[in-house]
């Protein structure tokens, strides 16, 4: 019982003491920008600052908006060689049927009982959103549909999206079952979109791709952005019956590269209107500031049983945001970390995070380290800490 008191009590003082740390801006900012979508999230690549977000927690059907994952899947397989761009998969009738030219949907039109290499089959997820090659692709790699899917959600949990769950390659609704298939929220479709960029660099360069022609087909992108020359390079749109118009989008310009998702629009006219809208908002209104440099300290984090009372904080690399270039609000910055930090203590160690608001808004997350050594203390300098921490909890 006494273990676990103190345990419960050390994951509570982690949020609870939170040494404030000097970081405020005094620049105004912008009015309220308002948004049609129902559902938001968009973030600056580099930092991660989050530079819009609404309801971006709430689940929501993926529809296609589902093979950003089958496409996660299948990289990560590519990239560790369980697979080759060669690898060749047949077209079951169920892959033809539910995807291909009967279904009347999203297709590159594979034909069945033909062999497709894995290449051709990504080109086709991606530049088309074609159903039957995601079917394809999971059945070659799993065996079945079913199986493809719970990998995918698999990969989903490993990644860390919490909102994201699927039961099958493509996003759709199963005639037979009611209700959305596959869910997931804007906040993972844009983890999702990042960790795709991030790791799969060669593979993500198919999104730009402007056509793919297939069984003697031609195709255009679907990706509305891709025409506008607005530095769109992906990803994807989607739509479910009764929640709208959905759209993942990453946008490289002026040495900016942002990552958005929106969802519940009400038209195709409105998702390719209002994600241009706010992409220029983004590029226009914000600017890029350094809160802390490299190694430079941010804040000491208490030590017990050490030679030192005190071992300072630091980011491992230069701790930058993205701020709106008129902001009226303070930026507050804060350390939050296990009290105390036990002795001996080496450079390096990870032991909290620095979070910084922009007003009321979470803007990024940055790990931070120790930077110095804290060797054991005395046995007088230990018998005090023990005293400070025992009067400290029963206070």
């Amino acid at each position: 019982m006494h273990r676990r008191f103190l345990v419960i009590l050390s994951v509570l003082f982690a949020f609870a003491y939170v040494p404030s740390v000097a970081a405020q801006s005094k620049s105004a900012g912008p009015q309220q920008f308002e948004v049609k979508a129902k559902q938001i999230y968009m973030v600056e690549a580099e930092t991660g600052t989050v530079l819009l977000a609404r309801n971006e927690d709430e689940v929501v059907p993926a529809a296609s908006l589902a093979k950003l994952m089958t496409m996660a899947v299948v990289f990560k397989a590519l990239k560790s060689g369980d697979i080759s761009i060669d690898t060749q998969y047949p077209v079951s009738e169920h892959a033809w049927r539910t995807g291909g030219a009967p279904s009347r949907a999203s297709t590159m039109f594979a034909a069945l009982k033909s062999n497709i290499r894995v290449q051709d089959l990504v080109r086709g997820v991606i530049v088309q959103l074609a159903n039957d090659a995601c079917i394809v692709l999971g059945e070659g790699m799993s065996g079945s549909e079913p199986a493809f899917a719970a990998r995918m959600t698999k990969e989903a949990r490993e990644l860390g999206l919490r909102s994201s769950s699927f039961t099958n390659a493509t996003g759709l609704p199963d005639p037979l079952m009611p209700g959305p298939v596959s869910m997931t929220s804007m906040r993972d479709l844009v983890d999702l979109a990042r960790h795709l960029y991030a790791e799969y660099p060669d593979f993500y360069a198919y999104y730009a791709e402007p056509e793919f022609e297939w069984n003697k087909i031609r195709q255009r992108n679907k990706n509305p952005l891709l025409p506008l020359n607005i530095g769109a390079d992906g990803l994807g749109t989607g739509f479910a019956e009764g929640y709208g118009y959905a759209i993942v989008a990453s946008v490289n310009r002026d040495g900016k590269r942002i990552f958005l998702a929106m969802s519940g629009m009400e038209s195709e006219k409105i998702r390719i209107e209002e994600t241009r809208r706010v992409i220029e908002w983004a590029m226009s209104s914000f600017e890029r500031r350094t809160l802390f440099k490299a190694d430079e300290p941010i804040a000491e984090a208490s030590v017990y049983g050490g030679d030192a009372p005190v071992v300072p904080l630091v980011a491992a690399e230069p701790v930058d945001v993205f701020l709106p270039v008129d902001n009226p609000e303070k930026l507050v910055a804060r350390v939050v970390y296990v009290w105390p930090i036990r002795a001996p203590v080496s450079p390096g160690e990870e032991v909290g995070v620095l979070r910084i608001w922009n007003g009321g808004k979470l803007l990024r997350e940055v790990p931070v380290k120790t930077a110095g050594t804290v060797s054991l203390g005395t046995l007088t300098t230990r018998a005090v800490d023990a005293l400070q921490e025992l009067l400290f909890f029963w206070l």
